[in-house]
């Protein structure tokens, strides 16, 4: 028997094994389509809510499989099934499972029903929030539906693989690396290259030159829009030449293939990621010419806005067709044995899918039967007849089962048996079951949770030094880093100069380029960059120069990052830090307080709001010691303000959550945090000359916010609440105030209305009196807290205006 060699490695098989090895790969791309087509149709009719599949893209796929290797990571996007399947990372009844939302990790381990299918992900760490060991598995971070939005994290799961091979050590870090070996795939739809984020990391990798294998699905176009409005020249490829490697510097090696030619998908796939892993330099794979044979989603229909011709085109050149002419012209098997076969398939794929909706089913059937028994030990008549409509309805959701069981509970309020007790605890108690399938794991818990570092007081002699601000958070950084190699520090100006404000200054030096560098202007591919490093074990601390400018890179935080424990259920996880610096400066673009926008979009993330750099400093040594990520506030007007050298700087912690009050006061608590806890302080000193007392607290944290309660406390003996913020009307003050007079109950401690003031509802003008009239000042604060004491005491504080 003569020997050939595997397209797809250096191994020599048989004839026979060969033709096997199409045959299989055939099937794996005939079966991936039928689950497409089978998906399709579940949603229609109604047992699914939403389908996208990735009918059309198959054979690229399979291809791009054989060269991904165990340690190897995937940031991709909901077009990926033929992969998943080919590596194994999800298999026919799991993705069945995703369709259906099936709430449980060992049916759906990606997301356990709380991403819409073609959402993948591997699980990182275990139940306990420790790390698995990534060389034992082929690895997927969490996809997220951002169009683009899997670029930038791609970027730092490439560079870690850089790091580690050129950091000796970092060796011991075995779980996550062989020497850098690994490669980062990336792969995104034609239409997403037109997105900012995409040219922002196609462009940091090519400096960085990382092994990061990007591949563009090209199918002409996106959603109904064809590739001659998205791109120009039709071509991402060609708009991209300029980034190819030559004599006049490193780049990309880019390749073209067309996604119905098998072979030449193979060779390529081949020929690029040996590049890209042997010489850890980027690779763009663009497979062209591929097509999506049921259009975008399951909410629309292609033939709405493709030609005829372009219909017919797609139907010829269908790679799954194109392979199949291929296997039969060249006899690797004959049309009646893949006949049968195909039939097989078919039979297995819809076996499958029955079983997973059975499976779905399953879950809910005794809770369903639980609560009909319970209701109908009721006795009472209506209640019978909705347990008896839930019965007899078809394949019911929990929403029917608790929808039904709270509308009896409504209705027999004024009931009170053995009977209802029972339905009551049980509904209690299946609201704990329902409550850790929809709404656990916002954070992962684990061991190294903030919650479970211990508090360190700072230490202060008699003789400790008084400096700048700034110093106090270098000396903190410095202890860091020296005590943890896996700490990195990055962004703009961070490296040579030691960032804009010098919390850097001389480190770079002291701990070599490799650790804190200098990136591009580039805030979304900055903060992804983070992510990735963080997935791969590392703890990067991602530096956004200004407050305001986290706005070009919240797409990263909010979607990828402060979801991503979320919406794996504790399955990832990435302890990155976000450094950045507002508040209080002067001009419409350095002077920003986006409160609300960061407090609504960034939960999953802990964000920190110290009002000086000693109190910055111990929440850096909590979160550095800690899994999860954060966002740190400095004020940007403290860094030459002169604090006192804690001797202990790089161990003392301040605990995430935790309030301090900075004075005690009868009169009327004063809650503010960041810079303008300053500011009420020194209006103190004059309200205690008008015979006014205030208690002053700082949350120092928004989240979490005041764990103990502090902030009502102190209304149980003020009885008047003043929120102090920077923000616009409307904004973080009344998440405050939402924490405290609703979660703390403090509304019951009030003798008068409470209080905000805030900035004005614009960004402040340039200059110190613009930000004087435009936010609050010591001014505004004393006058604010006397018309309070005025209101309840008019003759002893009599108006001022």
């Amino acid at each position: 028997m003569s020997e050939i060699t595997n397209l797809l490695s250096k191994n020599k098989l048989s004839y026979e094994d060969f033709k096997d090895q199409l045959v299989s790969d055939y099937l794996l791309a005939y079966e991936s389509r039928q689950i497409s087509l089978i998906g399709r149709k579940e949603v229609l009719t109604g047992k699914a809510k939403f389908g996208i599949f990735g009918d059309g893209k198959e054979l690229a796929q399979i291809a791009m499989a054989k060269v991904f290797r165990d340690g190897d990571w995937r940031s991709g996007y909901y077009r990926d099934q033929t992969f998943a399947f080919a590596t194994g990372m999800t298999d026919y009844h799991k993705f069945f499972a995703q369709l259906y939302a099936h709430p449980d990790l060992e049916a759906e381990p990606s997301s356990a029903g709380r991403q819409m299918n073609g959402h993948f992900s591997t699980r990182t760490i275990d139940e306990t929030g420790a790390w698995l060991d990534q060389l034992k598995q082929k690895n997927s971070s969490s996809d997220i539906s951002t169009t683009g939005g899997q670029m930038p994290r791609l970027l730092g799961l490439a560079q870690a693989s850089k790091i580690y091979r050129e950091r000796e050590d970092l060796e011991h870090m075995t779980l996550f690396s062989d020497k850098g070996n690994e490669v980062a795939f990336g792969t995104v739809g034609n239409a997403s290259t037109s997105e900012g984020v995409f040219f922002e990391t196609i462009n940091a990798a090519g400096v960085m030159q990382v092994p990061m294998a990007i591949s563009i699905w090209d199918d002409g176009y996106g959603i109904s829009v064809p590739n001659s409005i998205q791109t120009t020249k039709g071509d991402i490829s060609e708009v991209l030449r300029g980034f190819q490697r030559d004599e006049k510097g490193e780049g990309y090696e880019i390749f073209k293939v067309r996604g119905w030619d098998y072979p030449a998908l193979v060779a390529t796939y081949e020929r690029a990621i040996q590049i890209c892993r042997e010489r850890q330099i980027p690779v763009m794979i663009h497979v062209t010419e591929m097509t999506q044979p049921q259009g975008h989603s399951t909410s629309g229909s292609h033939e709405r806005y493709k030609s005829e011709e372009r219909l017919a085109w797609e139907e010829e050149f269908d790679c799954i067709k194109k392979m199949r002419e291929w296997i039969l012209e060249t006899e690797v098997i004959s049309e009646e044995k893949l006949d049968k076969l195909e039939k097989e398939s078919k039979t297995k794929i819809k076996n499958i899918q029955k079983q997973a909706w059975h499976d779905y089913i399953a879950v809910f059937e005794i809770e369903k039967e639980e609560a009909i028994q319970l209701i109908k030990n009721l006795e009472d008549e209506d209640a019978s007849a909705l347990a008896e409509a839930l019965r007899t309805a078809y394949e019911p959701s929990l929403k029917d089962i608790y929808g039904t069981v709270r509308k009896v509970l409504r209705m027999l309020r004024r009931q009170e048996s053995e009977a209802k007790r029972e339905l009551v605890d049980w509904y209690m108690e299946r609201k704990k079951v329902n409550d850790d399938r929809f709404h656990s794991k916002l954070f992962t818990e684990s061991k190294d949770a903030v919650n479970h570092i211990n508090k360190i007081d700072p230490e202060y002699h008699t003789d400790s030094k008084k400096v700048d601000g700034r110093e106090v958070l270098n000396a903190c950084f410095s202890a860091n880093f020296e005590r943890d190699n896996r700490i990195l520090a990055f962004g703009e100006d961070v490296g040579v100069i030691g960032d804009v404000n010098q919390g850097f200054a001389g480190l770079q030096a002291k701990f070599g380029v490799e650790r804190i560098f200098d990136t591009g202007i580039r805030e979304s591919s900055i903060i992804g960059q983070g992510i990735g490093l963080a997935l791969r074990g590392l703890k990067p601390i991602a530096e956004i120069q200004y407050l305001d400018y986290l706005l070009y890179g919240i797409t990263a935080l909010s979607d990828d990052l402060a979801s991503l424990s979320y919406r794996t259920k504790g399955g990832q996880k990435a302890p990155l830090i976000i450094r950045t610096r507002g508040h209080r400066l002067e001009g419409i673009w350095h002077s920003g307080s986006p409160m609300a926008m960061i407090l609504d979009t960034l939960r999953g993330l802990h964000i920190c709001v110290p009002r000086n750099m000693t109190q910055a400093a111990g929440m850096y040594n909590v979160l550095l010691r800690s899994d999860e990520p954060a966002l740190v506030i400095e004020s940007l007007n403290g860094y030459r303000l002169k604090e006192v050298l804690p001797e202990n700087v790089g161990e003392f912690t301040v605990p995430l959550g935790e309030a301090e009050l900075l004075k005690e006061g009868r009169d009327v608590t004063v809650v503010s945090y960041g810079s303008t806890v300053r500011i009420v302080e020194e209006a103190a000193v004059e309200l205690e000359e008008l015979g006014i007392s205030i208690e002053i607290i700082d949350p120092q944290t928004l989240l979490p916010f005041d764990k103990n309660n502090l902030c009502a406390s102190s209304l149980e003996k003020t009885n008047r609440l003043l929120i102090v913020d920077e923000d616009m009307p409307g904004g973080g003050s009344a998440f405050i105030l939402q924490q405290i007079l609703e979660q703390q109950q403090g509304y019951f401690h009030l003798d008068g209305q409470p209080r905000t003031l805030t900035a004005h509802e614009h960004r402040p003008p340039y200059g110190t009196d613009g930000d004087y009239f435009s936010k609050p000042s010591k001014d505004d604060i004393i006058e604010t807290v006397y018309a309070m004491m005025h209101e309840a005491d008019p003759q002893r504080y009599p108006k001022i205006f």
